[in-house]
């Protein structure tokens, strides 16, 4: 939809589109959503939500698992097999693993479980959309054997052929591949990559590193390092 045609208060920062059927949990966000400058749509409904993001194409979708009609997770999957990758925040009140590494193997970038903090969400949004804008401080195309990741145009390629990534998925693997060989604890990426402490579960991080390395295969160059972390392999065709 062109930019005139979007909700009237759909700021510079972008326009955000809330999917939660709680109406108390959807004015709170609203308010501290518009208080930080995005613009905020909100909707109640799974089917109205996918709706909304062909319609919109808001930059971030604030998505609850549990909605009426279709559920968040629903909502995640056929997006992300229409390979629209319009970044996924999920708000889960469900507190167990199971839900969250789901949400985030279909190609979520991030959640946040209920109880939250307002301005928690609204940093992990800011987040979320900083990764899938990319950055012009490091715009060197990175190599490693067959795999090529350009931060400019913020494209993956195997032998070539592009390779879909989230933008976290995106985020952590250049920034594992920008210092080939050094070793990064779950704590340092979550802190490097997704801008926030430990307190999110280090568990996120090897969700996305399994992910990364599932669409990559054989010419992923993320090797664990036990007890430890992760690191990039320097491999035939990268620069020293």
């Amino acid at each position: 939809m062109p930019a005139d045609q979007r909700p009237a208060d759909a700021v510079s920062r972008g326009l955000v589109l809330v999917v939660e059927d709680e109406p108390a949990i959807a004015d709170v966000l609203r308010l501290n959503l518009r208080a930080a400058g995005y613009g905020v749509e909100v909707v109640g409904d799974g089917s109205v939500a996918l709706d909304r993001v062909r319609r919109l194409r808001p930059s971030a979708v604030v998505l609850d698992i549990g909605l009426p009609t279709i559920d968040g997770i629903e909502v995640c999957r056929r997006l992300r097999a229409e390979n629209d990758w319009t970044p996924v925040l999920f708000v889960t009140a469900r507190d167990d693993e199971v839900d969250r590494i789901l949400g985030l193997e279909l190609g979520a970038d991030d959640y946040v479980t209920k109880p939250f903090s307002p301005r928690e969400l609204v940093a992990r949004v800011g987040g979320v959309l900083r990764r899938s804008r990319g950055t012009t401080d490091h715009d060197d195309v990175l190599r490693s054997g067959t795999l090529t990741v350009d931060p400019t145009s913020h494209t993956v390629a195997v032998d070539g052929e592009p390779v879909a990534l989230t933008a976290t998925e995106f985020d952590l693997l250049s920034h594992l591949m920008r210092r080939p060989g050094v070793v990064f604890t779950r704590e340092q990426l979550l802190s490097d990559v997704w801008g926030y402490a430990a307190t999110a579960g280090a568990r996120t991080v090897d969700v996305h590193v399994a992910q990364v390395r599932a669409k990559l295969g054989g010419a992923s160059p993320i090797r664990t390092v036990r007890s430890v972390g992760y690191a990039a392999e320097r491999r035939d065709g990268e620069r020293p």
